[in-house]
């Protein structure tokens, strides 16, 4: 959730720290502090965004230091409350992202030992604890502390009279930056790509010393080496490259996301079995897991798996998994993950294999959590996505989603490559959806005035409802809900006035004559009616105010284009109301704690 910077170097740490802050904003933007390493530990922090941040504070001298961009969990948005945290004689620095459970029991010990407080945060009981324990050793303090604590961490010290950082991690993710003369710490790798392309990703248990010529890594007090791998993205995939927002840019990534996703998987033969990790196991049923954005994708998953594959599947939302009411004994486990750390998602997939269920993990970066615990990782290859609203990520998973329901399904080599062709020619037909970009933005900018929409859906769209809604809802702040079209009546119905639009998905499909009777039914009680529909759909104009047109498309593939009109509608309803469409409120990227 929060971002967490170190650098420890030949250079001026203050003003790399500031530049990886920023790169690291999308995980949290509500306060930052940075805490260099001169003649003497020096740290500041404030509430509000780093580029203000950056202006107002003075420079900071040393060629050493830490750095955070906080998302609150425990304590209000206070200056006090923002990272880093420091001891009762300034003397170490500690960042952190997680959840220390135990931290009011911890505090209330500390306290009674004499030590004084200056926040509300869990985070702080770190910094006296070190206090606490030094003696000389700082890598002792730090490892009795973290010893002590119950709950989830990724850290960073840094300490008065010492030329290292020390860092750790349990089920937070932190990576560590390989540089020449330098080295870096940070919660992901958007930090560092103006630094390095070489990355080391540590794992549960891990702590580390980093100077500016070494990195030792141990695990229950044993060395350990991990490897350094090269990072496949460059600093221009982490920038605006001229667009007003990373979202939009994201938006319009969209057509190379799904050929990379597609490059990464398709050879001659089929490229991933649903069942190929386990041939020998008689497998009955497929379970998927996700949160969010990946949720709807699963949701999609579900269908394409069911209607191809003839295999029982259901997704499950990875907080609410609860193996207890489920037989698992020969069900496959299909977490869904863009980051590849989110939290809930792990621990369902840990829990799942546990249970000996064979599990895949779909995710988009290389080296996360996801990918040591999953038996077998399919990628997607989006590069990274820095709004926090999830755009060509969501695309990248069902292409991912597509390939796996296609290559499984039991079809002759005709078929096969029929449905492959259809989904290789998706970047096209996505790109005409957003060369139609300025017709839908007028609908966008018109949207902006209510503050409440549906969205409705049958079939493979209903999903695609619920993450147009979700976009809508994420980034213009118009509460917006999505309901399967067949489910407005019982309820919904009674909140439909002239002031709440509603838009409906209605693809050529077996949905079609169903949809229409919803929307004619819907219309009669006012609302205005937007529709998304194909552009060879002749039909549907008597019966909506606005028809956003779609390219005809097989409408097993709909959800693709479909996803793309709704992310441009939400995009410029959120843009006409001045919203901050790449930080919206009190949400982060990347849900790592609980």
């Amino acid at each position: 959730m929060c971002g967490i910077v170190g650098y420890v170097g030949y250079r001026e740490a203050h003003p790399i720290i500031i530049e990886s802050l920023k790169r690291l904003e999308y995980r949290g933007y509500d306060s930052c502090g940075i805490a260099a390493l001169g003649d003497k530990l020096v740290a500041l922090k404030d509430v509000g965004r780093v580029v203000d941040f950056e202006k107002n504070s003075p420079r900071l001298h040393g060629k050493m230091g830490i750095g955070h961009t906080r998302w609150a969990t425990h304590g209000a948005v206070t200056a006090a409350n923002a990272h880093p945290h420091l001891d009762c004689n300034g003397k170490f620095a500690v960042v952190h992202n997680g959840i220390i459970e135990n931290f009011q029991k911890l505090r209330e010990v500390l306290e009674k030992e004499g030590h004084h407080f200056n926040s509300d945060t869990d985070t702080e009981v770190i910094a006296h604890l070190i206090e606490k324990y030094y003696q000389g050793d700082l890598v002792e303090a730090v490892s009795k502390a973290l010893a002590d604590i119950t709950g989830t961490y990724a850290v960073v010290v840094t300490a008065e009279g010492h030329n290292e950082l020390i860092a750790g991690r349990r089920e937070s993710p932190l990576v560590l930056g390989v540089g020449d003369k330098e080295n870096f710490i940070a919660s992901d790798v958007a930090a560092i790509l103006d630094y390095t392309d070489r990355a080391i990703y540590l794992e549960d248990g891990d702590t580390c010393i980093v100077t500016e010529d070494t990195i030792e890594i141990s695990n229950n007090n044993q060395k350990i080496n991990r490897e350094t791998h090269v990072i496949p993205w460059s600093v221009e995939d982490a920038q605006k490259a001229g667009y007003e927002h990373f979202m939009l840019k994201e938006i319009h990534e969209q057509p190379k996301t799904i050929e990379n996703t597609l490059r990464g998987h398709t050879t001659s033969e089929r490229p991933v079995t649903l069942f190929g990790i386990e041939k020998e196991q008689r497998l009955e049923d497929v379970t998927l897991i996700a949160c969010g954005t990946s949720y709807h994708a699963g949701l999609i998953g579900e269908y394409m798996l069911g209607k191809l594959c003839k295999v029982p599947t259901r997704v499950k939302i990875a907080s609410e998994f609860d193996p207890s009411c489920m037989a698992l004994d020969r069900t496959l486990i299909i977490g869904i993950t863009q980051s590849g750390e989110t939290t809930d998602t792990l621990r369902a997939i840990k829990h799942a294999k546990t249970l000996g269920c064979p599990t895949i993990g779909i995710t988009n970066v290389q080296g996360s959590s996801v990918t040591r615990i999953a038996d077998q990782i399919l990628y997607t290859q989006s590069g990274p996505e820095i709004g926090v609203a999830a755009t060509k990520t969501f695309l990248a998973q069902l292409t991912a989603l597509y390939l796996l329901a296609l290559s499984s399904a039991p079809l002759d080599v005709k078929n096969y490559e029929s449905y492959m062709t259809k989904l290789k020619t998706l970047p096209q037909k996505v790109q005409r959806v957003l060369d139609d970009e300025q017709t839908i933005a007028k609908h966008g900018q018109q949207l902006a005035k209510y503050e409440n929409a549906f969205f409705v859906g049958r079939g493979i769209s209903y999903p695609v409802a619920m993450e147009g809604a979700l976009k809508l809802k994420e980034i213009s702040y118009i509460h917006a809900e999505a309901y399967a079209a067949g489910e407005i009546k019982h309820g919904p119905f009674a909140l439909l006035r002239s002031n709440t639009p509603v838009i409906a998905i209605a693809p050529k499909d077996h949905t079609y004559d169903a949809i229409l009777t919803s929307i004619k039914e819907i219309k009669a009680r006012g609302p205005e009616v937007i529709a998304l529909a194909q552009e060879d759909d002749d039909e549907i104009e008597q019966f909506v105010d606005v028809v956003i047109r779609i390219p005809e498309i097989d409408p097993l593939f709909s959800p693709f284009l479909n996803t793309v009109a709704l992310q441009l509608l939400a995009y410029y309803a959120a843009k006409e109301r001045g919203c901050e469409i790449d930080l919206p409120v009190n949400l982060a990227k990347s849900v790592t704690v609980p």
